[in-house]
């Protein structure tokens, strides 16, 4: 009976002893992951801002040229770089407040829906204007957006593809190098 309780009572503390073993391994794996992540990139502030700078500027060449595919897909663009906004940069007070463009995002998004070339546009300027209204609120008034003038994207066409247009089609799919 003696050995049986022994024999327990070493099994029992070598049991310990490697799940000690484990716990340090895990615990040093841990760290190890920590430190990645720490190091790892997170975009900027900036970085996110310059995004929605440029989905803005195309969102409204597209709607400008009726082309309502592009502007639904850069209305999206542009939320999508607010969620990211909301999930990469919490805690910071811009990122608290850029829920503001909500609304006026839902009314543009609605004015693509129904193709509506005057909701749109009076919408994107109330899109604009908040934007400047969180500027102001977050100390950056300094940086104010306007309704974009000229593209600054030369190599991207805003206009709505015809697929009956042949001379469109071939005209801005082949290659012109000979």
């Amino acid at each position: 009976m003696k050995h049986l309780l022994l024999i327990g009572l070493s099994l029992s503390l070598l049991a310990c002893n490697q799940q000690a073993d484990n716990t340090k391994e895990l615990e040093e794996r841990i760290n190890n992951l920590e430190s990645k992540l720490a190091d790892a990139y997170k975009p900027g502030f900036g970085d996110f801002m310059g995004s929605i700078q440029t989905h803005h500027a195309k969102l409204w060449f597209a709607g400008q040229n009726e082309n309502w595919d592009l502007a639904d897909f850069e209305i999206h663009e542009l939320e999508e770089a607010i969620e990211d906004i909301q999930k990469y940069q919490a805690g910071r007070k811009e990122s608290e407040m850029i829920g503001m463009l909500n609304v006026p995002l839902e009314n543009i998004e609605k004015a693509i829906d129904e193709k509506d070339s005057e909701a749109f546009k009076r919408n994107f300027i109330s899109l604009t204007n908040t934007c400047n209204k969180c500027h102001i609120a977050v100390g950056f008034e300094f940086n104010v957006v306007k309704l974009p003038e000229t593209s600054p994207f030369t190599n991207q066409d805003f206009r709505p593809i015809n697929s009956e247009d042949i001379y469109y089609l071939e005209e801005h799919t082949t290659s012109k190098t000979n």
